[in-house]
């Protein structure tokens, strides 16, 4: 079982290895994300085959360990340092509203990860577009039981069940019925299947720059800027890759920043333009504060399509 200790820079405490990696779990019963034992639990397909990596703070040493297994365990424990933010420059962060200066001071150890995944990020990106989320981690959970595979580890002490998300030729074989078990519409299959036949084009992404890679992927038909920032973030640690299209982010923004209640991505981008190339950072951060403005529409309409 190959092992790796990572020394995070300073400050990062063990609270932070959960606050970051966060973002890529999908929901509280992610086939592919689970924290156990204070460790978090990742299944993940890499270019060398599936691979279980677990990370567990060592307070005591300032440390992270990091044990894999599977094909691509040594692929996975190679690029720790990434995931867990060390190619992040948060020094390159200048507060310029008082709350998000505070915020900052707050949680020093906030790091934008990098999983150097593209699909793994994509798809249920693509599953979350315009749907509630929890229309979106069902149909991940669904998919991921069914078509994914047992992540690879040691019986006993892997949280069950676990899943590694399917590969591209998988994904291209699930019948139709089966995507409308799972709540997915005819629009946001198709744009899967598109990606997942270009899954190699799509992976270069993780290597380019925030322009190119952004037109990398919504050169694919269904595939849009908000898709293309969500995925980003996590797959490349996109610092400036701003979510626009959102339901709820610019009436956050706007509210923290300035008590209005009907901000839009106008307003938003606005607001966030002093934080020129670090905008992305910027909403994570406000988002920690917790300053929502109060819900006065209702909630978005929630279709089943599994019952149509």
């Amino acid at each position: 079982m190959p092992v790796r200790r990572w020394s995070p820079p300073q400050p990062y405490g063990p609270h932070d290895l959960h606050r970051n990696l966060r973002v890529l779990q999908r929901g509280a019963y992610d086939p592919a994300y689970r924290v156990a034992g204070g460790a978090v639990w990742r299944a993940t397909r890499t270019p060398c085959g599936p691979a279980t990596l677990c990370l567990a703070p060592d307070a005591g040493a300032g440390e992270v360990v990091a044990e894999a297994w599977g094909p691509g365990a040594e692929w996975a424990l190679d690029r720790v340092p990434s995931l867990l933010g060390a190619d992040d420059d948060p020094s390159a962060f200048v507060p310029r509203h008082r709350l998000v200066a505070e915020a900052h001071r707050r949680h020093p150890g906030l790091r934008l990860v990098r999983t150097g995944l593209v699909l793994e990020s994509l798809i249920p990106s693509i599953l979350e577009q315009k749907v509630t989320t929890e229309e979106a981690y069902r149909a991940w959970r669904r998919l991921l039981r069914r078509y994914g595979e047992p992540a690879p580890g040691p019986a006993g002490r892997l949280p069950e069940p676990m899943r590694v998300m399917p590969e591209p030729r998988t994904w291209a074989q699930i019948p139709s019925w089966e995507w409308h078990r799972a709540g997915v519409d005819h629009k946001h299959s198709s744009t899967i299947l598109r990606a997942v036949a270009r899954a190699r084009r799509l992976q270069e992404a993780a290597h380019m720059d925030l322009a190119a890679a952004t037109a990398r992927l919504t050169a694919i038909p269904g595939i849009g800027p908000w898709t293309a920032a969500e995925t980003l973030q996590r797959t490349n640690g996109a610092a400036d890759a701003v979510t626009v299209g959102d339901l709820h982010l610019p009436r956050t923004v706007v509210y923290a920043l300035t008590g209005a209640r009907d901000g839009d991505d106008a307003r938003m981008l606005e607001l966030l333009a002093p934080y020129a190339g670090q905008r992305h950072r910027a909403t994570r951060l406000i988002l920690t504060t917790g300053r929502t403005p109060p819900r006065r529409a209702p909630r978005f309409p929630r279709v089943d399509i599994a019952r149509l």
